[in-house]
């Protein structure tokens, strides 16, 4: 019962709701623990295809660029650069648009 403070209704107050609603809950946290990966990546994605397009290229044009290039940063720092830093950004996209024209 500790565990469902906060809980609606008789989600709080009956055993057997309280039961239930716990096993739910653990389960829907398990399942959007490995979610919650998922959806960043796609966030990273998205921002890295954005700002990539701004610069002339594409997101897979640039991710083999970058693999060829053998730069090695993931998809968040990538991400990071994009939003926050753009001049870093362009700096990166250019070593692998280099890359790709050799």
């Amino acid at each position: 019962m500790r565990r469902a403070r906060g809980f609606w209704g008789g989600r709080h107050r009956l055993l057997r709701t309280v039961k239930e609603s716990l096993l739910r809950s653990g389960q829907f946290a398990y399942r959007d623990r490995r979610n919650r990966k998922r959806e960043f990546r796609r966030l990273w994605i998205q921002r890295i295809s954005a700002a990539a397009r701004l610069r002339g290229t594409s997101y897979s044009q640039l991710m083999h660029g970058l693999k060829q290039a053998q730069v090695e940063i993931d998809r968040k720092a990538l991400s990071e650069l994009a939003f926050h830093d753009p001049e870093a950004f362009g700096c990166v996209v250019e070593e692998a648009t280099g890359a790709l024209s050799s």
